[in-house]
């Protein structure tokens, strides 16, 4: 893991390095109700939350083929 931090002083917008595939699979997680809210008061449900979300988007591709 890498972290890619602001360049100083720069104002506007600047491209980072393989920012957007992290912000693209939160984007994939964020699609499922369970997920958007903090409905889960312990943090292994809201794992597992996660882990249903990721399954089901990847089924719905494998079937897609």
């Amino acid at each position: 893991m890498q972290i890619i931090k602001r360049i100083p002083g720069a104002t506007g917008f600047h491209v980072r390095p393989r920012v957007w595939v992290v912000e693209r699979s939160f984007a994939w997680i964020n699609k499922h109700r369970r997920c958007v809210r903090d409905y889960a008061t312990r943090p292994d449900h809201h794992k597992a939350m996660v882990h249903l979300a990721t399954i089901a988007t990847m089924t719905r591709r494998l079937a897609r083929t």
